[in-house]
């Protein structure tokens, strides 16, 4: 699908998205928790609908009420057959070693870019607790067998923090209740453990940890109670509207926690310190365009932000600079080299300098054909920093948005965005 994108100012209100990376975590505890799940504000985005799926598939029963969907769970009680994880890398991670607890083998699979994603880390790991793992060159599809057994590991957590994610589920929810100890090196996106670590607390599981290097899961869940959740709204999909606001015009949006639980947040002081006007009421932030001066940030650990930071920075005056460009390699595209082609693509000087992104700001972005490479991210920055071009762009493979944000046109069109499919 082609989009067409017109330049020109938006001034609305919209409501955010819900959470997908709290969805897909509150997903995998209402299937571990003994007892029911009322889930409120769950996403319906293609990774969200990949991991009910998966919860359906390992043995909950779920139901749906209106705006509500009821969980009962009690643990993994599939047979021998496959989970398919659709184009989520979250939910890979996240489920395949909550699947392991089945004690039958099972084979996690995906589709589209997620089968050339890295997911080495599970022929390292998962034999050290018991499970038995082939898989096709340290890619999906895999195929595990065995018992599960805690004991303590060390894990890498330098290219991603959704495995350690998975095992603390895991560790917290396995039969034999035995004490173990995850040890982490360099974890990146710490933010996101702090996701995990809320979710669980709010099924009664507490994790203990002395500055993310050790991490004790403590068997405390509160089985066979119902718990109510509400998902909060998604700063990683607002960020493109906070910066839609900042850059050409105006934008409220509601739905927004101000918890820090989410790493995506930051987009909100960075904004408000590069000068854009930021109202903060007790339900809702309202953006408005100002003058926006260059910035330097760091998004090792949010390294979702990083295509909209890049048309942030082109609309920004002076020179800004956005470390963590490692992060980025293994994503639904290679975004380094995603991100280098959109700016290309609207005529925007930048360099990249070890593990920083320099971009320099220009008045107005050029119009252009924009492919996204099915990057869902690629296509929102895009569609974004269209707003400040001086003529039409296109963006190919529109249709990604449909991976997190499938109401991302219509939200843009509400705003008096002029989309139009070519």
């Amino acid at each position: 699908m082609k989009v067409r994108i017109e330049p020109g100012k938006i001034n609305g209100t919209i409501q955010a998205p819900p959470s997908k990376s709290m969805t897909q975590r509150v997903f995998a505890g209402a299937l571990l928790h003994k007892g029911k799940t009322i889930i409120k504000n769950a996403g319906t985005s293609n990774d969200e609908t990949a991991a009910l799926n998966i919860i359906l598939a390992l043995g909950a029963k779920v139901q749906h009420h209106n705006d509500l969907i009821e969980v009962t769970g009690g643990g993994v009680h599939a047979g021998s057959g496959s989970i398919h994880c659709g184009e989520s890398g979250l939910s890979a991670r996240l489920f395949t070693p909550i699947a392991a607890l089945g004690n039958l083998p099972v084979t996690i699979t995906g589709e589209g870019s997620l089968l050339h994603r890295p997911m080495k880390v599970f022929e390292e790991v998962l034999p050290q607790l018991g499970i038995t793992v082939t898989a096709t060159k340290g890619c999906l599809p895999i195929t595990l067998s065995g018992k599960f057994t805690p004991t303590d590991i060390t894990i890498d957590g330098s290219e991603s923090s959704q495995f350690l994610s998975g095992l603390l589920f895991t560790c917290c929810y396995s039969n034999d209740g035995q004490a173990n100890t995850i040890a982490v090196k360099e974890l990146k996106s710490k933010p996101y453990i702090d996701m995990t670590l809320h979710v669980l607390r709010q099924f009664g599981c507490e994790v203990k940890h002395d500055g993310y290097k050790n991490f004790h899961p403590v068997h405390t869940q509160t089985a066979g109670k119902d718990i109510t959740i509400t998902v909060d709204g998604d700063w990683s999909s607002a960020a493109f509207f906070l910066v839609a606001g900042g850059i050409a015009g105006s934008i409220t949006i509601s739905g927004l926690s101000n918890n820090h639980i989410q790493a995506d947040n930051a987009i909100l002081p960075l904004l408000k310190n590069i000068g854009a006007v930021v109202e903060v009421g007790e339900h809702s932030i309202t953006i408005k365009k100002a003058r926006l001066q260059a910035f330097e940030f760091d998004a090792t650990h949010c390294p979702d932000l990083f295509p909209i930071l890049a048309i942030l920075a082109a609309c920004c005056e002076g020179e800004s600079y956005i470390a963590g460009i490692h992060r980025l390699f293994h994503k639904e595209s290679n975004r380094a080299q995603s991100i280098s082609e959109m700016l290309i693509d609207f005529d925007v000087p930048f360099s990249i300098e070890d593990d920083v992104l320099c971009v320099t700001g220009v008045g107005r972005l050029q119009g252009t054909v924009i492919d996204a490479h099915n990057d869902h991210r690629i296509v929102m920055a895009a569609a974004i920093g269209a707003l400040r071009a001086n003529g039409p762009v296109d963006i190919q493979g529109a249709e990604a948005v449909n991976k997190s944000y499938p109401d991302f046109f219509k939200h843009l069109s509400l705003c008096g965005g002029r989309c139009s499919l070519t």
